[in-house]
């Protein structure tokens, strides 16, 4: 526990790259007293509105909330919302350089109406078609300039359009050839495409849909696990060697909510870290958590397994708080302690 926390206290010397699709997270916060006479549907008595950067941007944010310097790169549209997410991210001494805007996108939001801790619905606005490969050209070359200012690049793939063959190609071989470390949070459809980066981070569902996916398109049977039925827990620990040995990864940690995260090594170490959450309120970004802590911490010197460890920390921390959450160093040692 003490070599933990030498090595959070150490957070504030990474430097660290953000690479993704930018959210807006709105919270419409109210109360429901009586039902519509139109539809039976609640009427919500909207009392506030607060706005909460969300996607790769809440990576950033968690992040900069342990104390970590990071520049974040992706694209808004040219529109109001697009203002109220620099705003927002200049609110947490984010470094929005790297943010480009396309005139033909809008800025991708999602609207989440709440009674008390209740959410009752979500509205997305988003666009999911890949960027024009002018501004992919202008996004790679602002990162072959910048890249060794940065100790570490982080992708955050939401499907959202940043992400994209062309660029991940591009990315992870400018990121290995600068002895940069490279994490992914992954987009299941895309996992063919993150080979030999340091560690990818997916939830159980996004690894048994990944192997299912890779199992189709790769038809020279090296994958042994039946797709057609429910995972059991040993099929999660096999599919994460397949996927493991397949893309050619240093560690692959799979997190499983309330049971907690198992981190798969190279070296074919296979540890279950158990959950340290005390109350889970909200879910939502306690992916984004997982890999900022872990990178933050891999940056900072740690194992990989140490750096497991205070991600699941940090995680537990931010499902216990409602909406898209953070947590900083004071809670993080607290926790520990």
């Amino acid at each position: 526990m003490k070599n933990l926390k030498n090595i959070i206290r150490k957070f504030k010397q990474a430097n660290i790259l953000v690479v993704g699709d930018l959210i807006l997270d709105e919270y419409v916060w109210g109360k429901v007293e009586r039902i519509s006479p139109e539809a039976p549907v609640p009427v919500l008595w909207a009392e506030k509105r607060t706005f909460v950067p969300g996607g790769t941007a809440n990576v950033a944010n968690n992040i900069r909330s342990l104390g970590g310097k990071v520049t974040l790169l992706g694209v808004t549209g040219s529109d109001a919302n697009s203002k109220i997410l620099l705003s927002e991210l200049k609110k947490r001494r984010i470094n929005t350089q790297g943010i480009f805007t396309e005139g033909k996108r809008h800025t991708t939001v999602k609207t989440r109406i709440l009674a008390g801790h209740q959410q009752l619905v979500r509205v997305d606005w988003e666009h999911t078609e890949d960027l024009p490969r002018e501004l992919n050209t202008k996004i790679f070359k602002f990162i072959q300039k910048n890249i060794n200012s940065f100790d570490a690049i982080i992708i955050e793939d939401y499907g959202k359009g940043v992400i994209n063959i062309a660029l991940l190609k591009l990315l992870i071989c400018l990121a290995k050839t600068h002895k940069k470390i490279i994490t992914v949070d992954p987009k299941e459809e895309n996992f063919q495409y993150y080979r030999s980066v340091n560690a990818i981070t997916p939830n159980r569902k996004e690894l048994e849909n990944a192997l299912r996916n890779l199992k189709l398109k790769d038809t020279s049977n090296r994958f042994k696990i039946n797709t057609d039925k429910l995972f059991t827990d040993k099929d999660v620990d096999l599919a994460a060697r397949e996927i493991l040995e397949y893309l050619n990864l240093d560690s692959l940690l799979v997190t499983l909510g309330e049971q907690g995260m198992k981190l798969l090594e190279a070296n074919g170490r296979l540890t279950h870290i158990p959950t340290v959450a005390q109350e889970v309120f909200d879910v939502s970004g306690a992916g984004d958590t997982v890999i900022s802590t872990f990178t933050l911490a891999l940056c900072a010197g740690a194992s990989k397994l140490e750096a497991a460890h205070i991600a699941n920390f940090a995680a537990g921390i931010v499902v216990g708080k409602l909406g898209t959450a953070v947590t900083n160093v004071q809670e993080l040692l607290e926790r520990i302690k």
